[in-house]
């Protein structure tokens, strides 16, 4: 059989749909404009609901201006704007689409407010928003939230072991809005990675035998014809044929988010197109440093180069001398001394030589040295928080109760949604975030990009059709 036979189309959201799904990213890097483009081609466009953005009437995004002075307020303006965004990000989607393919909201269970704005957002785009993606966590409420608005729920996990939990707790009571299972592959995947704590991050796993497993607990829920959607990794499908039209792995979709950030219609800025196509193997850096705590996957530039400097320049501390601890550092404005190990005393000494003068205390009793100037952006950072995340280790808020983590706020990460909304906005792509799909390298050396091509969203479609 060839390629384009096995090939097929499969059912997602209710209807049967190109077996292609533009992935879910974050602030404003997917929105109406790129999903309705997938879903009129026929395939299912997916908008992100986190921080999502509203235009003027030129068609410029509107800057998100906070204007209250506490957290917990502030958290309330950026929920408030998700809602709003969200909606418009619906009708735009929707416009474009024609009633073709599928449009999917994702947003990340972590988020800060994920159920406000999920209720707001499907409550305001009836009609417009066919499904809800949702990964970052584990969304035991995700099937709960899709049936008020009898819609479909797809939840994204990284191992059969997490959808399992998830479907004997909450999915099995619904399972007829259940419209796919995105399996995320936690080595390659752009953004938020579902590495567990059993997985070793640098040996990646073959996902053909997980995605086996997975199916197979499928099957015994009576899922046998739900589709799977691959994510993470995927880039020309002839390298996939071995999954078509296999019953070990039954209905199959596959997921591309690093691909789509090249059309057209994607909304993400030019500079951070042309640093795509210059992209090489090894780019792209699988670390630890989200304010979520998840593993996540980012180019390697000048944003992720200094994080992992600062984390490198780090020592263990005590507050009171002992045998182990015995050479004091006065560190703080007070000057009042900590104890290092007489090694790390002059480890110490040598940052504070090269000009990292700030000593950070963190919540794992390090100190972290820092310049005067990144102390003051960390702190400022902090003090600014508005609650983009459930729980942010860089800030110490949480989203309920108390709204505090209950530890100290860790100076080792970083504003994660500052510093989103301004590589999509400003596009400064060497400082700021980055995120990306580990095969993005690839867009350097495939011909279809060559002399920096940029397909529209129909084009690239097409042409992933064709097994490239």
């Amino acid at each position: 059989m060839a390629f384009i036979d096995k090939l097929k189309p499969v059912v997602i959201s209710g209807v049967e749909v190109l077996p292609i799904i533009e992935g879910g990213k974050g602030i404003a890097a997917s929105t109406g404009a790129s999903s309705g483009a997938f879903a009129a081609a026929g395939a299912i466009g997916t908008f992100s609901g986190v921080n999502a953005d509203t235009y003027d009437e030129n068609g410029n995004a509107l800057p998100q201006v906070y204007k209250t002075k506490t957290r917990r307020e502030r958290h309330e303006e950026l929920v408030a704007f998700g809602i709003i965004g969200g909606i418009e990000q619906a009708r735009i989607a929707h416009e474009i689409s024609g009633g073709k393919g599928r449009i999917h909201m994702n947003v990340l269970w972590e988020m800060g407010g994920a159920e406000s704005i999920l209720h707001g957002v499907l409550e305001g785009s009836k009609g417009m928003v066919h499904g809800v993606t949702c990964g970052a966590g584990m969304p035991y409420k995700l099937a709960e939230i899709a049936a008020k608005y009898n819609i479909y729920y797809h939840p994204i996990i990284s191992s059969m072991r997490a959808f399992r939990a998830l479907w004997i707790r909450s999915y099995s009571k619904v399972p007829h809005l259940l419209g796919s299972v995105v399996y995320e592959d936690p080595w390659l995947a752009g953004g938020h990675n579902g590495l567990s704590n059993s997985e070793d991050p640098n040996k990646p796993e073959d996902p053909y035998p997980r995605v086996v497993e997975l199916r197979k607990f499928m099957n015994e829920c009576g899922l046998q014809d739900t589709a799977i959607i691959m994510a993470g990794g995927a880039w020309h499908l002839k390298d996939w044929e071995h999954w078509l039209d296999n019953p070990e792995i039954g209905n199959i979709a596959f997921q591309f988010g690093t691909r789509p950030l090249l059309t057209k219609e994607s909304p993400v800025p030019e500079s951070w197109k042309r640093k795509l196509l210059t992209l090489k193997e090894g780019d792209v850096y699988l670390n630890r440093f989200s304010p979520t705590g998840f593993y996540s996957s980012a180019v390697r530039n000048n944003f992720i180069i200094e994080l992992t400097e600062r984390n490198e320049r780090q020592v263990d501390y005590r507050t009171a001398a002992d045998a182990e601890f015995s050479a004091a550092l006065p560190v703080g404005a007070r000057g009042r001394p900590v104890y290092l190990r007489p090694a790390d005393k002059e480890r110490a000494d040598s940052y504070i030589a090269k000009g990292f003068v700030e000593a950070l205390k963190t919540q794992d009793s390090t100190l972290v040295f820092v310049t005067h100037e990144k102390a003051e952006e960390i702190l400022v950072d902090q003090i600014e928080c508005m609650g983009c995340l459930s729980h942010c280790k860089f800030s110490n808020w949480k989203d309920k109760d108390d709204f505090t983590t209950g530890k100290k706020a860790d100076p080792r990460s970083f504003c994660i949604q500052k510093t989103l909304q301004a590589i999509v906005h400003d596009g400064n792509v060497e400082n700021q975030l980055m995120f990306s799909g580990h095969n993005a390298y690839k867009f350097a050396e495939d011909p279809f990009y060559a002399n920096g091509f940029i397909p529209t969203v129909k084009q690239l479609v097409d042409r992933i059709m064709t097994g490239y």
